[in-house]
């Protein structure tokens, strides 16, 4: 192939990846909608139940086995798959609020997100915070309003919230027709169909709706008198409320809404067309030399997220790399930019959750999996020109601490080995105190549900038992100062002393008041969070 046709090539494939995440609160439908996704895309073939009972096959994205008892995600997956000649790298993010971290350095991965709403509750807590990423990061926000075949908020009221909370302007592209009991369907504000719900269809097979128009007498028999005119009514509005604009919508300031019902399939097609058609493809990255080109030639990408023993038959660690520009083969050599160090990148994985095979190539856009060897950490960067540093990626602050307890001492190793995983996968902060023998680690976390998930998992995947001691201190920060004003700290005094794996020196305080008086009280020492 001659270089202008490899190139040519290049750029048609960057032009087909659509890279997403999906956000929500707990319990607002995020893995269902993203099951039957991958319904549609022909990626399985029977979509699951979050809370599967023996004889319903259970979610593809939960794979952790915390997540399926609880039913709930704690930790992002991907998942690839094709659609109208479209490849979409799909990022299926945590929902609960512990694992907002998690979450944030996905969306660093993404392009754009789709935000999930449960019609009934509107824009939750969680939601706020998870859009506010989105804000920083700058990428457009799809809204999907789920559940709509139950009691919901009256639509408008939906979107308004929308508006004034999140600052965006809805600009709706169906319109549901009833709720609950009286669900009907939508109407595509674009064709002027009427997509009729069957309450009959099974939901775990993609089914073909009933296509017809607003003056179908099956409406105004099903709404009442009131609901019917209000239909009409609102109909007419939105043609007076904002209307679709592509930059607009790009820039983050609008949010192209739909309205459906995961579970029974519902509403799902209808988005899933027009986000091939709407969402953005591969956008460039900064770097320490600039935006990167995502059509540059040359291969370039960074580490987002490392996660060990999501296949029991693998029992190893894999780096998610989401690739920024150019081409990737297999066997190719690049620099590994922290260490610089060449490194070739013989065993390249395209994911399906916890399922993996090998590829030859991928493109910009695309995620891909490498063995997570010891070189590998969270934000590295790695690219055939020598020198690129991508933007780091920033962490959160831990707000909980307990000392983490071994209670088989015979399987120390293992501890040992498990918690220094887990620490590089970003789920958790070791400190070790100081001056003392260091036994039992500090484990310092953003949320408490995190000490749930780091017990589980030490026993699931190390066969280690522990449990935990939890400590009163609230905040940890980095000590530098002069060696003999940080001595006269109070240490013994609630203060407590520990280190890090770089040896480096952390005081764990109390209370933001603490802080702020020891700070005050020592003016030559810096108390740094450790982020």
């Amino acid at each position: 192939m001659s270089e202008a046709a490899s190139i040519k090539k290049i750029t048609q494939e960057i032009g087909t990846r659509r890279t997403f995440a999906i956000i929500s609160h707990p319990d607002a439908g995020k893995t269902t909608l993203t099951e039957k996704l991958l319904l549609y895309g022909n990626a399985i073939h029977m979509a699951g139940s979050v809370r599967a009972r023996k004889n319903q096959r259970q979610t593809t994205s939960d794979w952790m086995k915390m997540e399926r008892e609880r039913g709930i995600s704690i930790t992002s997956t991907v998942m690839q798959f094709p659609y109208r000649e479209h490849t979409i790298n799909l990022l299926d993010t945590p929902g609960h609020q512990d694992f907002s971290e998690d979450t944030y350095r996905t969306l660093m991965a993404a392009d754009c997100a789709v935000m999930v709403l449960d019609a009934a509750k509107g824009v939750e807590a969680q939601t706020r915070k998870l859009f506010e990423v989105c804000r920083q990061r700058g990428i457009p926000v799809f809204t999907f309003i789920n559940k709509m075949d139950r009691p919901a908020l009256d639509a408008l009221e939906l979107l308004d919230e929308v508006e004034t909370v999140l600052g965006m302007t809805p600009v709706p592209m169906n319109w549901p027709i009833g709720d609950g009991d009286t669900f009907i369907g939508v109407y595509d504000r674009v064709t002027e169909d009427v997509h009729l719900y069957d309450r009959t269809v099974h939901n775990q097979t993609v089914s073909p709706e009933t296509i017809t128009t607003l003056d179908d007498p099956i409406i105004e028999e099903t709404l009442s008198d009131h609901q019917f005119d209000d239909l009409h009514t609102n109909i007419a509005l939105l043609d007076e409320l904002a209307t679709f604009d592509e930059e607009s919508f790009l820039a983050g300031e609008q949010t192209i809404v739909y309205f459906g019902s995961a579970l029974t399939n519902f509403g799902v097609q209808l988005f899933l067309d027009d986000f091939v058609k709407f969402a953005p493809p591969p956008a460039g990255y900064a770097s320490d030399q600039g935006v990167i080109d995502p059509y540059k030639k040359d291969f370039s990408g960074f580490v987002f997220k490392i996660q060990a023993n999501m296949n029991p038959k693998h029992r190893d660690s894999v780096a998610y790399i989401r690739i920024v520009s150019g081409k990737f083969e297999r066997n190719m050599q690049v620099n590994h930019g922290r260490s610089g160090k060449t490194v070739r990148l013989s065993q390249p994985y395209a994911f399906f959750a916890d399922s993996r095979e090998i590829v030859d190539d991928a493109f910009a856009g695309d995620i891909i999996g490498l063995p997570a060897n010891k070189i590998f950490g969270i934000g590295d960067t790695l690219s055939v020109s020598n020198g690129i540093e991508f933007s780091s990626i920033p962490r959160f602050a831990p707000e909980h601490f307990a000392r983490l307890i071994n209670e088989d001492i015979t399987k120390q190793k293992q501890f040992l080995k498990g918690i220094d995983q887990l620490e590089k996968e970003g789920a958790m902060q070791i400190f070790f105190e100081a001056d003392a023998f260091r036994r039992d680690p500090i484990l310092a976390v953003v949320g408490v549900l995190q000490f749930e998930v780091v017990l589980a998992r030490l026993l699931d995947e190390y066969r280690v038992k522990t449990r935990l001691d939890r400590l009163p201190h609230q905040l940890a920060r980095w000590v530098e100062g002069p060696e003999d004003e940080i001595e006269q700290l109070p240490w013994r005094y609630g203060l407590l002393k520990t280190v890090d794996r770089d040896e480096r020196l952390v005081a764990l305080f109390s209370s933001p008041h603490e802080l702020d008086y020891y700070a005050g009280k020592f003016p030559n020492i810096t108390f740094r969070e450790t982020v």
